[in-house]
C-alpha cells in the first residue's frame, strides 16, 4: 500500500458511503472494512460489499469481531450490571472493537490512516477517536464532522450529495439513523428526536403485543463464576446464545426502552432502543449474584456499575481504570455460579427461580419464618444499630 491508503469503518449505511466518496475526492484510496459484530444476514452482508464496491472502494475487508465483543464487552457487563442512568447498557460498545479490528488490518496493510463516520455532536466520536489514541499512533479522519464546518444540516447535504452522485440511500436511512450488532438496535432521528411517540416502523426485534405468543414462556440460563455458559441445558458460544436470546426474547415484545442521555459534549439524546438478549441475560445474573454475593459485595456492586458505565458510555473502554475495575469484578463474580429460571408472559421479564450451590441461605433462619437468635438478641441488635440516631434525636430535642 502507498501512504495515500486508508482504513475506513464501513457500515454501508449513510454515513459511511458519503465518506468512501469524500475520502476518494480527496485522493485517498479506501478500503473499507465491515466488522462484523452480529446483528447482520448474510443477505445484508452481501449487500454492505456490493455497497462498498459500487461506491469505489479499492477492496473490501470482512472482519468478525462477535467473540471479541463477548469477551471484552458481554462479560464484563453481565460481572457489574451497569446500565448509564440505570437504563441504557451502552449497546454502542461495538464501536470499541470495530476499532480494534480496523487498527489491526491497518498494520497488516501497512497504513496509518483511519477514518470513520461520526459526527461531531455525539459520543461516537470519543469512542471511536479515543480508542485509536489509546491503541497506537494512527491519523484519524473524520469526514463527517468536517462536513459540518461546510452545512449545520449535516443529513440533508449528505442526501443531497449522494444522490448527486447517484447512489440510492435506502428509505430507513433517510429517515433514522440506526445502529444493529449482537447487542442490540439503537434508532435516532424524526419524532425520536422530537421527544414524540416513536412510529411503529421504530420496532425492529420486539414484536407489538398484538403479535406476542399466546400463554407464557420460559428460559433457564446456566451461569459459571459469572459468565453465562448454557441456555436450558445446552452449552452454546456466548454469541449464540445471545443472537437466540435476542430473537426469541424479542418475539415476545421484551426488551424495548426509550432512553434519554447527556451527551459529553453538552446535548440531549434520545433514543429507542431494543435488546431483548441482554436484558435477559441481566435479569438472570441480576437474580443469581444477589443470592451469593454477601450484603457488603451487593451494596458496593452499584457504585462501581455506575463508575464502569460511565467510562464505556464517554470513550474510554481502554483506559486502565476500567481494567482495575474488572479486576475486581472478576473477583466478586467467582462465585456467581448457578441456574436461574426466567418466565414472561410478554411485554416484562422476571427472574422467578434461582438455583446455586453458593446460596447464602442459613437452614436455621428464614426470613419473616424461623430465626437462629433470640429475641433478646434481636432487641439489643436494634437498639445498638440505630443507637446514633436515638442519641441524636434525645440531643437535638432540648
Amino acid at each position: 500500500m502507498n501512504k495515500q491508503s486508508i482504513i475506513l469503518a464501513f457500515s454501508g449505511g449513510l454515513d459511511t458511503s458519503y465518506c468512501v466518496l469524500a475520502l476518494k475526492n480527496q485522493g485517498y484510496e479506501v478500503h473499507t472494512a465491515f466488522v462484523d459484530t452480529g446483528g447482520v444476514s448474510a443477505e445484508h452482508r452481501r449487500w454492505i460489499a456490493d455497497r462498498a464496491r459500487s461506491l469505489g472502494a479499492a477492496e473490501h475487508h470482512e472482519l468478525d469481531a462477535g467473540p471479541a465483543l463477548w469477551d471484552q464487552f458481554v462479560v464484563p457487563l453481565l460481572w457489574s450490571g451497569a446500565r448509564m442512568l440505570g437504563q441504557y447498557p451502552m449497546l454502542c460498545s461495538d464501536r470499541y472493537v470495530i476499532v480494534e479490528r480496523c487498527l489491526e488490518l491497518a498494520d497488516r496493510l501497512g497504513t496509518k490512516r483511519f477514518a470513520h463516520g461520526c459526527t461531531g455532536m455525539g459520543n461516537d466520536q470519543l469512542r471511536f477517536d479515543q480508542s485509536v489514541r489509546s491503541l497506537g499512533d494512527y491519523l484519524i479522519h473524520a469526514p463527517i464532522r468536517e462536513l459540518q464546518r461546510e452545512t449545520s444540516n449535516v443529513r440533508a447535504h449528505e442526501l443531497e450529495l449522494m444522490a448527486e452522485a447517484g447512489v440510492e440511500v435506502p428509505a430507513s436511512s433517510s429517515k433514522y439513523s440506526i445502529n444493529e450488532n449482537l447487542l442490540g438496535v439503537t434508532l435516532s432521528g424524526q419524532e425520536i428526536d422530537r421527544f414524540e411517540a416513536p412510529a411503529d416502523d421504530t420496532r425492529v426485534w420486539c414484536r407489538p403485543r398484538a403479535e406476542w405468543p399466546e400463554g407464557q414462556q420460559e428460559w433457564t440460563l446456566g451461569f459459571d463464576a459469572g459468565r453465562a455458559v448454557t441456555l436450558n441445558g445446552e452449552t452454546l458460544d456466548g454469541p449464540v446464545m445471545l443472537e437466540r436470546l435476542n430473537r426469541e426474547l424479542g418475539a415476545w415484545g421484551v426488551g424495548r426502552h426509550l432512553y434519554t442521555g447527556d451527551v459529553s459534549i453538552g446535548l440531549k439524546g434520545r433514543i429507542v432502543f431494543e435488546c431483548p438478549g441482554i436484558d435477559g441475560l441481566m435479569a438472570a445474573h441480576r437474580a443469581l449474584s444477589e443470592s451469593v454475593q454477601t450484603k457488603l459485595q451487593n451494596q458496593f456492586a452499584h457504585t462501581i456499575a455506575a463508575r464502569w458505565a460511565e467510562l464505556v458510555y464517554t470513550g474510554f473502554f481502554f483506559e486502565p481504570h476500567k481494567a482495575d475495575l474488572e479486576a475486581y469484578l472478576e473477583s466478586a463474580n467467582r462465585f456467581v455460579t448457578g441456574e436461574v429460571r426466567l418466565a414472561t408472559e410478554g411485554g416484562s421479564l422476571l427472574a422467578v427461580a434461582v438455583d446455586s450451590p453458593y446460596t447464602l441461605a442459613d437452614p436455621d433462619a428464614v426470613y419473616a419464618q424461623s430465626a437462629s437468635w433470640t429475641p433478646e438478641e434481636a432487641e439489643g441488635f436494634v437498639k445498638l444499630v440505630g443507637q446514633s440516631s436515638t442519641l441524636a434525636a434525645k440531643v437535638r430535642s432540648k
